[in-house]
């Protein structure tokens, strides 16, 4: 299924905080992973990963092509430019192919791409301003600010690091900013791709969350809103509670949710499931 971002001046997704704040976990998170790819052998390189059908190269191969997407994005966006490339872009469909184009390259050669690039996002995330943070920029939902691009950079990035590890046995680091700031946009992405699709219902999503300990509320009333706490009186129509981990997880769709979400409030937590056409965890690769 193609995506249907929004462009303009109308963010379908807005988080709340900092906007700088994403800087030091996006550009940690990226290093690390170029540290814990070093130390793996030609064999666990062709293992596979949690994506079906991909090893664990072919993860690589992908993300260092998103990581290529983001820089350029935030560089149209700092250059008041903002791309529309993903007009036309099939999540389910995209990636393969642009991994598949790719050819048999190198274990070794990935690794040096993945690096490369990775450096490169990462000190230009690390040398924004604090005006660039607002600038907008693209990402899958559309056009939103350089701090949100972050924001899905990293949710994407760290969860192909555990798409590439956990089959490994080797546990991923799990750095308590990064998981709350993967969890709040997750809990986002998926009605944000639902309101893009043409959904026009309002709905208030609430997680609750240990290990770490966090309260996130995403409200959606043709935007997608995020905020740290919970509104005081208010009644969400979705309450999730549970490890922030493997809420993201779910949220990712890599596990179920635990208990499922029925009626009339599942769309909250279904928008990524149907942009890959799937009522399942698929393991697949994330937008973008």
């Amino acid at each position: 299924m193609e995506l249907r971002p929004r462009y303009g001046d109308d963010p379908v997704v807005v988080l709340d905080g900092d906007p700088a704040a994403i800087a030091d976990p996006a550009a940690r998170q990226r290093r690390r992973l170029v540290d814990a790819l070093g130390t793996l052998d030609d064999e666990q390189w062709a293992a596979p990963s949690r994506c079906e059908g991909w090893s664990a190269r072919d993860v690589v191969v992908h993300l260092d092509g998103t990581n290529a997407f983001w820089t350029h994005s935030i560089r149209a966006g700092l250059d008041g430019a903002p791309t529309e490339l993903l007009a036309r872009f099939d999540p389910s469909a995209t990636p393969a192919q642009m991994v598949a184009g790719a050819g048999e390259v190198s274990p070794a050669e990935v690794l040096d791409r993945f690096a490369a690039s990775s450096g490169a996002l990462a000190d230009l995330l690390c040398s924004l301003g604090p005006d660039d943070w607002s600038a907008t920029a693209e990402s899958p939902p559309g056009h939103v600010s350089v701090s949100t691009v972050a924001h899905h950079a990293l949710w994407d990035s760290w969860v192909h690091e555990r798409d590439v590890l956990l089959p490994l046995g080797v546990a991923p680091a799990e750095e308590p900013d990064e998981v709350v700031a993967c969890l709040r946009y997750a809990a986002a992405l998926a009605p944000g791709l639902a309101v893009t699709m043409g959904e026009d219902r309002r709905g208030v999503l609430v997680i609750e969350s240990r290990r770490p300990a966090a309260v996130v509320e995403v409200t959606v009333a043709g935007r997608v809103t995020v905020r740290a706490g919970h509104t005081a009186g208010a009644t969400p129509d979705l309450t999730l509670s549970g490890d922030a981990v493997a809420l993201v997880e779910a949220l990712s769709v890599r596990r179920p949710l635990a208990p499922p979400v029925t009626g009339d409030a599942a769309w909250l937590v279904a928008g990524l499931a149907t942009v890959f056409e799937t009522d399942a965890p698929s393991g697949g690769p994330e937008p973008g």
